[in-house]
C-alpha cells in the first residue's frame, strides 16, 4: 500500500444549518476547498455540537446522522449523511490522549460534522469519526489535544474542528449579511493571531478587547479551532477561505494548515 500522504488539518466556520442545502459562498467554499486537498483515508472531526463532560469519542461502524437542530425546514431533515465509522481510529485517538477518553456512541455525527461534509464529500464514502469537545477542560487543554492528535495527519486522517469564532446567537438578526462592528473585530483580531501564529494570543481571546466580550457567552464554537490549531505545523501554508461576518453575530471565517 502506498504511504499516505500527510493531511491537512482544517478549521470550518458552519454557521447556519441552511448551509448543508443553500448554494451559497460558504457551501461553495466547502466544496472548493475538498477539491484542493487530498482525499482522507478517514476524517476526524471535532464539533461544537457534541459538548461534553470529558472527552469523548465514538468507536460506532454505522453512525446515526444527528439531526441536533430545530425550526428548520423539512428538506433539511431529510438529508442523511451515511459515511462509516472508524472503530480502528478511535482507539488510535485513546491511545493518543494524555487525557481519559471514554467510548460513547450515544451520538453520532451531527450537523457540525455533516452539514460541512455534505458539501465536501457528498458520497459519504469516507469514514468519520467524532471526538467531543470537553467542557470541563481549559482552552490551553483544548489546544494541546489538538498536538496530541496531530500525527494523525501522517496517516491520512484529516482532522477537522467545527465551530465558529463569533457565535452570539442571542446578538443574531436573521437576514442580516454582514456582522456588526463587534464581531468584525473580534474576528479580524483572532484572523491576525493565527496568521502571524501568536496562537497563545488566540487561547487568551480576552486579549481582543472589549469585542471578546461580545463574541461568545459561551466557548463550544470557538474550541474547536483550538484543536485544529494545535495539530498545526509550523511550515504548514495556511490559506483563508470564506471570511465574512453574517447574520450580526456569527463568523464563517475558515482556516486551512497544509
Amino acid at each position: 500500500m502506498p504511504e499516505a500522504k500527510k493531511m491537512p488539518v482544517l478549521f470550518v466556520g458552519h454557521g447556519n444549518p441552511m448551509n448543508a442545502i443553500e448554494d451559497n459562498r460558504y457551501s461553495r467554499g466547502w466544496i472548493e476547498i475538498a477539491k484542493k486537498i487530498p482525499r482522507p483515508e478517514a476524517i476526524l472531526s471535532v464539533s461544537a455540537h457534541w459538548y461534553t463532560e470529558g472527552t469523548r469519542v465514538s468507536d460506532a461502524e454505522k453512525p446515526e446522522t444527528v439531526y441536533d437542530m430545530y425550526g428548520f425546514p423539512e428538506e433539511l431533515y431529510r438529508v442523511r449523511y451515511d459515511a462509516p465509522g472508524a472503530p480502528w481510529l478511535a482507539r488510535q485517538i485513546k491511545g493518543m490522549l494524555s487525557e481519559a477518553v471514554e467510548t460513547d456512541n450515544s451520538w453520532g455525527i451531527d450537523h457540525g460534522t455533516w452539514s460541512v461534509l455534505h458539501r465536501m464529500y457528498p458520497e459519504a464514502d469516507i469514514p468519520v469519526v467524532q471526538l467531543s469537545v470537553d467542557s470541563l477542560t481549559s482552552f490551553d487543554a483544548h489546544f494541546r489535544i489538538g498536538r496530541e492528535l496531530s500525527s494523525l495527519r501522517e496517516k491520512g486522517v484529516l482532522i477537522m474542528g467545527s465551530g465558529n469564532v463569533v457565535h452570539n446567537l442571542g446578538m443574531a438578526k436573521w437576514g442580516m449579511e454582514a456582522g456588526f462592528s463587534w464581531a468584525d473585530e473580534f474576528d479580524i483580531y483572532i484572523r491576525d493571531c493565527v496568521a502571524s501564529r501568536r496562537f497563545k494570543d488566540v487561547i487568551n481571546y480576552g486579549s481582543a478587547g472589549k469585542s471578546a466580550e461580545m463574541a461568545f457567552f459561551t466557548p463550544e464554537h470557538f474550541y474547536p479551532l483550538l484543536y485544529v490549531l494545535g495539530a498545526s505545523a509550523e511550515g504548514d501554508k495556511l490559506t483563508i477561505f470564506n471570511e465574512s461576518r453574517t447574520m450580526g453575530a456569527i463568523s464563517m471565517t475558515s482556516y486551512l494548515f497544509e
